[in-house]
């Protein structure tokens, strides 16, 4: 795991163990409450580095699958499911999570 000590994960945030190689959380990151972070896909066999840049923040609830790389200075909204990657600054929600706009 290579996490930032400026850091913040809630205690009950579910950073994933099976593959914890796959783990990059910058600096001044978030990850909310009951948030799940994933970085291995059992039934496809996959393994991936899940990558969460500086200063972006994971909603509660929110699920961020294998593979999927959150940009500099982004949002996921609170129980969001990310299955592609976050461009840096940019918001999204829903499931799956899609940009925000306006």
């Amino acid at each position: 795991m290579d996490i930032h000590p400026s850091a913040w994960i809630a205690d009950d945030a579910l950073i994933d163990r099976t593959h914890p190689a796959g783990i990059h959380i910058g600096a001044n990151c978030v990850i909310d409450h009951h948030a799940v972070v994933l970085t291995h896909d059992m039934s496809r066999g996959l393994y991936c580095d899940t990558r969460i840049c500086d200063g972006a923040h994971v909603g509660a609830r929110a699920i961020v699958f294998p593979g999927v790389t959150l940009g500099a200075d982004c949002r996921v909204d609170p129980g969001a499911v990310v299955t592609r990657d976050v461009e840096p600054g940019q918001r999204v929600a829903g499931n799956p999570a899609r940009p925000e706009e306006g």
